[in-house]
């Protein structure tokens, strides 16, 4: 491989990670067909509405239940706290809605007295950050602000507790008797909700039942790679809702499996049962806020007859371990674009040398070398066709003087000599050529997975997910994303890439080699605001390919 040929080979590698890093978040998702929801009213579909087996009936009419209460009869807002291992809730009853949403096992910075995670970013008058019930054109029990009534003030459960139950009861002017029923687990972060609606109305009620998500999108993402927005699984594909322009909306129609809302880390979800057709609507609205609807089929309730409607929701982090326990595809949310097929398989081996080693740093470097390991034949045959080429270089620069004005000439010549010495100019960039998916997909994996999410190493190193910077300056550094300090691991990368790039063959024209001479100053630069664990990870790279090189370049001809 020629000078000429090394030098847009690493150009090009260079310009696909600028590309990957600066554009990624730009590309567009393919245009989907979208479909007209469902004609209102068009069948009866009452008794074809599954219902949970693990959650209470739907509710019955006053006249059913015993009780005569009178149609809008006051009752008070209250709020309902709920506490289990993993998070604290809030519950108000006018919707009902979810207030606040805290995950006790993450912090919103690696001090361990800083708050806990807060699922539910919504100051008031911005609306409720989930809301449930059954919406009918007519204004038929669709009343957002509707107050419920509750019995509970306060449920906790400790690690052994066995599932708990919060209801909340609503009977509307118009005689529909609506019931929420939340179901809590004491060790996981599902939470299962049925919604009863029973008719005592003399008129039958038409509509839907619907849920709806809403956030507020921070202003800067902590991750490169990350997806901030709506999201939704339909037709077993994901489906990343981008919306950017206010106002600006989106509608699918197709087999919906969940639909949610996800930031760089952790992701709200909920999950329709039993509806094999859904209509999903995303909305940025004018004040910035994301609004994502997912719509049932539409159904009649005639006039005492009942039916329900059940979900399963999901508040917590994007682990993939956690997410593919808890089942109906929403580890799917874990998405590492066109290297999810590699990515995976290595974030899973990251956990297993975690579960042993308790260190995700020290687990990146196994990581690291395993994946040297794997490489070694092709990479110790790249060195060695480069280390054949650098002793063709004198010949291969007489022929090129020789026949300067006969390109063609000199093509025919170099291949001779080449065949000659059995020296294939392409075995150096092939075997690299091969490794670009895997060093991507490990660039995804430590840019964006939750496991290196404040995961110390060691030293000044506290947090792998964050660039690495030892003392913080109280002033600001150009091109260094904040806090400004000193980037040791990323220097000592930098260093490495020279030392590296000494070992390897200059190229024959001065100018080019100056150009390679100034790409360990560009990764270091283009490094220097990378989460430390990728880092981590070029910098152990780089040490066992210098190790490699030294290798092969002691070795006997």
């Amino acid at each position: 491989m020629d000078a000429k040929t090394i030098l847009a080979f690493v150009l090009s590698f260079v310009v696909l990670l600028l590309w990957s890093f600066f554009f990624s978040q730009n590309e567009e998702q393919a245009t989907r067909k979208e479909g007209e929801p469902a004609e209102i009213g068009q069948e009866r579909r009452v008794v074809e509405v599954p219902k949970a087996p693990a959650v209470s009936p739907p509710p019955q009419t006053p006249t059913q239940e015993g009780r005569k209460p009178e149609a809008g009869l006051a009752v008070s807002e209250r709020e309902v706290k709920v506490e289990t291992p993993l998070y604290r809730a809030v519950f108000g009853n006018v919707g009902p809605t979810i207030k606040s949403f805290k995950l006790k096992k993450y912090r919103q910075s690696t001090d361990p007295d800083s708050p806990p995670i807060e699922m539910v970013g919504l100051e008031q008058g911005m609306g409720d950050f989930l809301s449930v019930g059954f919406q009918s054109p007519k204004g038929l029990g669709g009343n957002p602000k509707a107050v419920y009534e509750v019995d509970e003030k306060a449920i906790r459960l400790g690690p052994e507790s066995s599932p708990r139950e919060l209801v909340f009861r609503q009977r509307t002017e118009d005689g529909l008797s609506v019931q929420k029923v939340f179901r809590f687990y004491p060790d996981r972060y599902r939470i299962d909700l049925e919604v009863g609606v029973a008719n005592g109305s003399e008129q039958t009620a038409q509509g839907a039942f619907e849920a709806t998500l809403r956030a507020v999108p921070p202003e800067e993402k902590s991750s490169y790679y990350s997806y901030v927005g709506l999201v939704l699984l339909m037709n077993d594909e994901l489906e990343e809702v981008k919306l950017k322009k206010a106002s600006e909306e989106k509608t699918f129609t197709g087999d919906i499996d969940w639909v949610a809302y996800e930031d760089d880390y952790f992701i709200s979800a909920v999950v329709p049962e039993g509806h094999s057709k859904g209509t999903f609507k995303g909305e940025r609205l004018a004040s910035g806020l994301l609004e994502g609807s997912y719509s049932a089929p539409s159904l009649s309730i005639g006039p005492s007859e009942q039916t329900s409607s059940a979900y399963t929701l999901y508040f917590g982090p994007r682990d993939l371990d956690i997410l593919k326990d808890f089942g109906k595809k929403l580890d799917k949310a874990v998405d590492f674009g066109w290297t999810d097929i590699i990515a995976k398989p290595l974030l899973y081996v990251l956990h297993f040398f975690n579960q042993y080693i308790h260190n995700f740093g020290v687990s990146i470097i196994l990581l690291t070398i395993l994946v040297k390991i794997l490489f070694w034949p092709l990479t110790h045959k790249s060195y060695k066709s480069m280390k054949e080429m650098q002793k063709l270089q004198p010949r291969l620069a007489k022929i090129r003087e020789k026949y300067k004005n006969n390109k063609e000439q000199m093509n025919k010549e170099m291949m001779a000599l080449y065949k000659t010495y059995k020296v294939n100019p392409m075995g150096g960039c092939l075997p690299m050529i091969i490794q670009i998916p895997v060093f991507f997909a490990l660039f995804r994996i430590l840019g964006n997975a939750i496991e290196l999410r404040h995961a110390p190493f060691m030293l000044w190193i506290n947090d792998l997910s964050a660039p690495d910077r030892l003392f913080h300056f109280p002033f600001k550094i150009p091109f260094m994303a904040p806090p400004s300090g000193i980037p040791v691991l990323t220097l000592l990368m930098g260093a490495s890439m020279f030392i590296q790039q000494k070992m390897t063959p200059t190229p024959g024209d001065p100018t080019q080699a100056k150009i390679m001479m100034f790409l360990p100053i560009i990764f270091t630069f283009l490094f220097i605001n990378f989460p430390s664990g990728l880092v981590l990870y070029w910098l152990v790279n780089n040490i066992l390919s210098i190790g490699q090189q030294y290798r092969i370049h002691k070795s006997p001809a």
